[in-house]
């Protein structure tokens, strides 16, 4: 089922388990995915000018132009897939299609409510300034540790857990899998303030699971 984000959620992140894992596919999966990294190299150089291009259009006019918002979005949810399918989650052993558009079908999902108006003020400060605080929190979760030959962050730790645990049990741990998807989700919802897709801030919850949290039981 399409994920529909809402202007009270504007960005919705939504991720399914896909079974059956491979016990041991994760092994090879940085060599497989290397195609990806290749092409979201410069995917991300062009998000990178498209950013500033939005920043200026939002502060002249208010609006963020669909065509580069959607170039945005589609950068972010190839990332996403890619992220899912690796290191960042392990969470499906299908292998990322090579699109910025929706893909449905795909075990992990993203969308993220095209704003009508965003604040000329805010686009001044939140992308540096306002999002301060959530750049250290996922400083942690992305990477900084370092434990011996291990430079990484929490979700690469638990990833790194959910892969022994499948190569052992055949299983992925829910309760795991559940959390992983909880900090991925607030990475993501991060990514799209800093790159002015919206002006609701980020909230300090981890909502973990695979689905969203209705909109009835956002305490916000």
């Amino acid at each position: 089922m399409t994920i529909l984000a809402t202007p009270g959620r504007p960005v919705r992140v939504d991720a399914v388990l896909d079974p059956p894992l491979s016990r041991w596919l994760w092994l090879v999966k940085w060599i497989l995915i290397v195609p990806h990294y290749v092409v979201l190299v410069f995917l991300w150089t062009a998000a990178a000018v498209v950013s500033v291009l939005a920043f200026f259009a939002i502060l002249f006019t208010e609006r963020y132009p669909r065509a580069l918002f959607d170039f945005n979005l589609g950068v972010l949810r190839w990332s996403w897939r890619v992220a899912y399918y690796a290191y960042g989650a392990l969470g499906t052993d299908r292998y990322p299609p090579f699109s910025l558009g929706e893909r449905p079908d795909y075990p992990a999902r993203l969308d993220i409510a095209y704003p009508e108006r965003l604040s000329r003020g805010l686009v001044l400060v939140k992308w540096w300034l306002l999002a301060i605080p959530h750049y250290v929190v996922i400083g942690f979760f992305l990477g900084g540790w370092h434990l011996g030959w291990w430079d990484g962050g929490l979700i690469a730790v638990l990833t790194l857990i959910a892969a022994v645990a499948l190569a052992f049990t055949e299983k992925y741990p829910k309760g795991l899998f559940d959390l992983i998807i909880g900090l991925n989700r607030w990475v993501l919802r991060v990514a799209a303030y800093v790159m002015l897709m919206t002006d609701a801030y980020p909230p300090f919850r981890l909502d973990m699971g695979g689905s969203e949290p209705h909109d009835e039981d956002d305490p916000s």
